[in-house]
C-alpha cells in the first residue's frame, strides 16, 4: 500500500502533546496540586503581611499572641512550601522523563514499521537526532510547561485581585502595561520557534556527519583522508553555529526586553504611588504591601516569558518528532490481508515491472530495473539468478518479501498475491542471507538467535554446526558469549557470513533467498557451506544470486538476467549447450581462474 493512500486526519499538535500525559495522570495531578499550593503561599503571604502591619504592629498596644501565631503559621507555610517544591522538582522531572521515554518508544516503534525506501533516503544520524536530542527539550517542556503556566496564571490573577483591593489605581497602572509586554513576547516567540527549529536541523546534520565519519573511520584512514573528514565536518558545524547564533540573538532581544518591562513596572508603581502619596490619597504602609505584590505580579510574568522560550524549543523538537510519526510506511498490510500459512513454496513473478524512482524513495531518473519480467518457480526448486551487475537480480529478491512494491504486475506465493497476505506472515516464511552481512553489537549467540528469538541454546549450537561456524566459535575467548563488536568488526568476513547463515538454519523457512551468501568464504569453507545449503534446500524453494557459477551448477534452473530481463533459462548443462550468454560467463570465469 503506497504512502499516497489517504489516512485518518492527524490530531492537533497540542492535542497530541497533551495525550502523552494520560498514562501518567496521577503524577501530573500530584505535581499540579503541589504547584497550586506554592502559588497559594505566594499570594497569601503579602495578605498576612498587610494584616500584621495594619492590625497588629499598627495597634496602640502590643498583641504578642496573634503576632507569633501568624509568624508560626508563616513558618509552617514555608516549610510545607519547601516540601511542595521538592515534590514539584522530583516528580515533575520524573513526569517529563516518563513522557520523553513514551515518545522515544513511539518513535522507535514507528521506525520499525517504515520500509526500505524510507531508510534509502534517510541518514542514520538525523534519525538518531530525532529520537534523542529533539526530545530533550520536550522533556523540559512536558515538566515545566503546564506547571509554570498553571502557577503563573494563578499567581498573576491572585496577585492582581489582591492589588485591586489594596490600591486599585496602582493595579490598573500595572495591568495596562501587560498587553504591550505580551505583544512583544508573542512577536519574538515566532522568531524563536523558527530559529530553534533550525538549531535542531543543524544538530541533526552534525549527528549525521559524526555517524558517517565514525562508521567510515577505517576507510578514511586507509585513504589518509582524515583532514578531509574534519573539513567536511566543519561545514556542518558552521551551519550549526550560524543557526545557534541566530537563536541566541533572538533570545538576547527577548530577555533584554523582558528585563526592561518587568523593571519598568517598579518605576511605574513608584511614580504613581508617589503622586498619590503627595496628594495624601495613599499611605506608606499601603505602598510597602503593594510592593510585595509587585514581586508576586512580575514573577509569573518572568516565568511565562521563560515558558515562551521553553515552548519554542520544546515544540520545535515535538514537531520534528510528529513529522516522523506521520511518515506513513510505503508498504502496509492491505485491508483484509490474510495470514500466509502452510507454505509449499510455489512462486510466480507475473509480468512485473519495477524502478527505483521517487515513489520508492530514490532520487534517480526512475528508469525501470525490471520490465515485464515473468518467472515461475515450483515448490522445492532451486533457481539461480546470474548475469552482469545491475540486471536486477537482487531487486527480484527484494520484491518477493515486499521490501519494495512492484510498479506493475503480480507476485504470487502458493497462488496468493503477496499484497493480499500480511507482511509478517510473508516474511516469516522467507529466509534471507545477504551479501552485506549486518551483525549487532551483541554476543555470537544473540546474533544467531536473531533467526528465531525463542530458540534454545541447543538449537543455536545445531544451527552453528550446520553453518560450519561452531568450531570457530568455540575457539573464541568466551565461546558463544563472545561480543562481536560494532557490525561484527571482531569477526572475519567469512565468520560474519557464516553467523548470518546460521540464522537461516535456525529460522528454517520454506523459502530461501541466498544473495551471494558464500561470497566471503574461502574455497574449502565455500564447498562445505554449499553442501550444507544443498541439504537445507531439499524440499524448500530456493532463490540463489551468484556471480561464481561454480556455486550454482547444481541448481534446478539457472536464469541469466541482464538489462533486457531473462535472456536464458535452463540447467547448467542445457545452458552450456546453447552457447549463449551463460556459456560466455562460464568460459570467462574459467579463463580467469586458469590465469590466476
Amino acid at each position: 500500500m503506497e504512502s499516497t493512500v489517504a489516512s485518518a486526519p492527524k490530531p492537533g499538535t497540542l492535542k497530541r502533546f497533551a495525550s502523552y500525559y494520560k498514562p501518567h495522570i496521577g503524577l501530573f495531578l500530584t505535581d499540579m496540586a503541589c504547584a497550586l499550593f506554592i502559588s497559594a503561599v505566594d499570594i497569601v503571604y503579602p495578605l498576612i503581611s498587610r494584616h500584621v502591619l495594619y492590625d497588629i504592629l499598627g495597634a496602640e498596644t502590643p498583641r504578642y499572641g496573634p503576632f507569633f501565631v501568624l509568624m508560626g503559621l508563616c513558618f509552617l507555610m514555608y516549610v510545607l512550601r519547601t516540601g511542595a517544591t521538592y515534590v514539584v522538582t522530583y516528580l515533575g522531572h520524573s513526569l517529563g522523563v516518563a513522557i520523553e521515554a513514551d515518545m522515544r518508544r513511539d518513535a522507535f516503534s514507528h521506525l520499525q514499521k517504515l520500509g526500505f525506501s524510507f531508510y534509502d533516503r534517510s541518514r542514520t544520524g538525523k534519525l538518531l537526532s530525532r529520537c534523542t536530542n529533539d526530545l530533550f527539550d520536550v522533556t523540559e517542556l512536558a515538566h515545566h510547561g503546564p506547571e509554570d503556566v498553571f502557577i503563573s496564571v494563578v499567581t498573576f490573577l491572585g496577585a492582581f485581585i489582591a492589588m485591586l483591593f489594596i490600591e486599585w489605581r496602582l493595579a490598573i497602572v500595572l495591568i495596562l502595561s501587560v498587553p504591550i509586554m505580551m505583544g512583544f513576547v508573542m512577536h519574538l516567540r515566532r522568531h524563536m520557534s523558527m530559529t530553534s527549529r533550525r538549531v535542531k536541523e543543524g544538530t541533526a546534520i552534525i549527528n549525521a556527519d559524526i555517524e558517517s565519519s565514525i562508521s567510515g573511520a577505517r576507510v578514511a584512514k586507509a585513504f589518509t583522508n582524515e583532514d578531509y573528514e574534519v573539513e567536511k565536518f566543519e561545514k556542518g558545524n558552521s551551519i550549526y553555529i550560524k543557526y545557534k547564533r541566530a537563536y541566541y540573538k533572538t533570545m538576547g532581544m527577548f530577555h533584554a526586553g523582558m528585563e526592561f518591562f518587568t523593571s519598568i513596572m517598579n518605576v511605574l508603581v513608584l511614580t504613581a504611588s508617589g503622586f498619590l502619596m503627595m496628594q495624601k490619597r495613599m499611605d506608606f504602609t499601603t505602598l510597602v504591601v503593594f510592593l510585595l505584590y509587585v514581586s508576586s505580579f512580575t514573577t509569573p510574568i518572568r516565568k511565562l516569558a521563560q515558558f515562551s522560550e521553553q515552548y519554542a524549543m520544546g515544540m520545535a523538537g515535538f514537531k520534528r518528532f510528529t513529522e516522523l510519526l506521520e511518515t506513513e510506511p510505503e508498504i502496509q498490510d492491505s485491508p483484509g490481508a490474510v495470514e500466509l500459512e502452510n507454505v509449499r513454496g510455489d512462486i510466480e513473478f507475473d509480468h512485473i515491472s519495477f524502478g527505483y524512482g521517487a515513489a520508492n524513495g530514490h532520487n534517480l531518473r526512475g528508469d525501470k530495473v525490471l520490465r515485464d519480467l515473468s518467472l515461475s518457480i515450483k515448490a522445492g526448486e532451486t533457481v539461480a539468478l546470474v548475469g552482469p551487475s545491475g540486471g536486477g537480480k537482487t531487486t527480484i529478491c527484494h520484491l518477493l518479501p515486499r521490501f519494495y512494491e512492484v510498479d506493475s504486475g503480480v507476485i504470487r506465493v502458493d497462488g496468493h498475491d503477496i499484497r493480499d497476505v500480511t507482511l509478517a506472515s510473508l516474511r516469516r516464511n522467507i529466509g534471507i542471507v545477504q551479501q552485506d552481512v549486518f551483525l549487532f553489537a551483541a554476543s555470537v549467540k544473540d546474533n544467531i538467535r536473531y533467526g528465531r528469538i525463542d530458540a534454545t541454546d541447543e538449537e543455536i549450537v545445531r544451527a552453528a554446526i550446520a553453518a560450519e561456524i561452531h568450531e570457530d566459535i568455540m575457539k573464541m575467548p568466551d565461546g558463544y558469549d563472545t561480543i562481536v563488536g560494532e557490525r561484527g568488526i571482531t569477526l572475519s568476513g567469512g565468520q560474519k557470513q557464516r553467523v548470518s547463515i546460521a540464522r537461516i538454519f535456525l529460522k528454517n523457512p520454506p523459502i530461501l533467498i541466498l544473495d551471494e551468501a558464500t561470497s566471503a568464504l574461502d574455497s574449502a569453507t565455500e564447498a562445505r557451506i554449499t553442501a550444507a545449503f544443498e541439504r537445507l534446500s531439499r524440499g524448500r524453494t530456493t532463490l540463489v544470486i551468484a556471480h561464481r557459477l561454480s556455486t550454482v551448477r547444481n541448481a534446478d534452473k539457472i536464469a541469466v538476467i541482464d538489462e533486457q530481463g531473462i535472456v536464458e533459462m535452463g540447467s547448467h548443462e542445457e545452458l552450456l549447450k546453447i552457447d549463449g550468454e551463460y556459456k560466455k560467463l562460464h568460459d570467462a570465469q574459467n579463463s580467469f581462474y586458469l590465469i590466476k
